[in-house]
């Protein structure tokens, strides 16, 4: 049998602020709080979830690993908007003018992609 993604975790110097915006974000809420880590997750508690771990170290390179997320129900414009509002911040990781998505990071810097297209635009493929 196959393995099965249970957790991402991100390292955070503040990961109060770092679980607060993921769960903005994706609409998650905290699942447990425990001295140094904050699960987060879907209130049903599928998987996967997001693990923010203190780590007394700033983030310093381009992650290896990242998100991309796609707009749902509303516009990949207004997606953006939001996500800007709620603390994230463009970034250039080197991706070019031309590229059809949006590089962003969250508040402690690590990179994410807002896709072009929405899940109803994918959803109609």
């Amino acid at each position: 049998m196959p393995s099965q993604l249970a957790t991402v975790a991100i390292d955070a110097i503040n990961p109060q602020v770092v679980a607060d915006f993921w769960c903005a974000v994706l609409g998650w809420h905290v699942l447990e709080a425990d001295t140094g880590i904050i699960s987060i997750g879907p209130r049903d508690k599928t998987h996967p979830s997001i693990d923010v771990i203190a780590v007394p170290e700033r983030k310093t390179v381009k992650n290896r690993l990242h998100f991309d997320l796609r707009a749902d129900g509303v516009t990949t414009a207004e997606e953006l908007g939001r996500l800007l509002a709620l603390g994230a911040r463009r970034k250039d990781v080197g991706q070019g003018p031309d590229v059809s998505w949006v590089v962003l990071a969250d508040p402690e810097g690590n990179e994410f992609c807002l896709l072009s297209r929405s899940v109803q635009d994918v959803d109609q493929d």
